[in-house]
């Protein structure tokens, strides 16, 4: 054998060692490929099932008809409005507390008599039906027009009827009124309920609530927003919010009824 073929032998080897070092690497590249798309997959679906429930959220909501101060006789009471607003954001069911008799007169000066009355005889009107099961919600938005500075007296019935309810709940209070404003629905819903947490509290006047709905929305959906349950979505509703005087409020965005 001559010195040129023992060359050519060791060429073929040479060839054949690269050619089975190619397919080892080119095997454990597909291989690590492979591991990573394993790891990928129960990560994701581990990471998906981990993800929190969306909240669940209850509008709760007195208001009345009829003759109202500034607006004449009214179709749509003034809290019914504002409760209408929260819960298409959020996307809530809603309760409507109804009184069990119709003792509220139509005609607004007779109306303020009532109240007075029910007030001064601290007095726990009956309403219709027993509402929704509180268990299904963990935070429940509560609405009433301010009658003579406090919550009306049927509010107070419903508050010590769901008292065990409403115990753990986030509850936050929004008030119609004709400029006394939260007039202490807070701290009083506190008082009443000193199980639940309470959050920040909206006040809209009566006549804005008939007569300017379209600033009224966009108070709405800036205070929740700032509470964490609504996020704007369309270019027109950041633009209203970058309008409104809260514009500055940190936003604590979260996943709410898919929102």
């Amino acid at each position: 054998m001559t010195a040129g073929d023992i060359m050519n032998s060791y060429l073929k080897i040479f060839s054949l060692l690269l050619c089975l070092a190619f397919v080892l690497v080119s095997a454990g590249c597909i291989g690590s490929d492979s591991n990573k798309d394993d790891q990928t997959g129960p990560s994701v679906t581990a990471s998906a099932g981990n993800q929190q429930e969306p909240t669940r959220i209850l509008v709760v909501y007195f208001s009345r008809t009829g003759e109202q101060y500034n607006v004449g006789e009214i179709t749509e009471g003034n809290t019914a409005v504002v409760a209408g607003m929260i819960a298409d954001k959020t996307g809530a069911d809603v309760f409507e507390i109804i009184p069990a008799e119709n003792r509220y007169p139509r005609t607004y000066d007779e109306l303020l008599e009532a109240a007075q009355k029910e007030q001064d005889e601290n007095a726990r009107p009956k309403y219709l039906g027993k509402g929704p099961d509180l268990s299904d919600y963990d935070t429940i938005f509560i609405g009433a027009p301010v009658w003579w500075g406090d919550w009306p007296m049927i509010m107070y019935t419903y508050f010590e009827n769901n008292k065990d309810g409403l115990a753990g709940k986030t509850l936050i209070p929004f008030s119609t009124h004709e400029g006394s404003g939260l007039s202490g629905f807070d701290s009083k819903l506190e008082a009443a309920c000193p199980k639940s947490t309470v959050g920040k509290g909206l006040a809209v006047k009566g006549t804005d609530a008939q007569n300017d709905q379209e600033n009224v929305k966009k108070a709405v959906d800036e205070w929740l927003s700032g509470l964490g349950f609504w996020k704007p979505e369309t270019s027109d509703e950041k633009m209203c919010l970058n309008e409104n005087t809260w514009s500055k409020t940190k936003y604590m965005f979260r996943k709410r009824h898919g929102l």
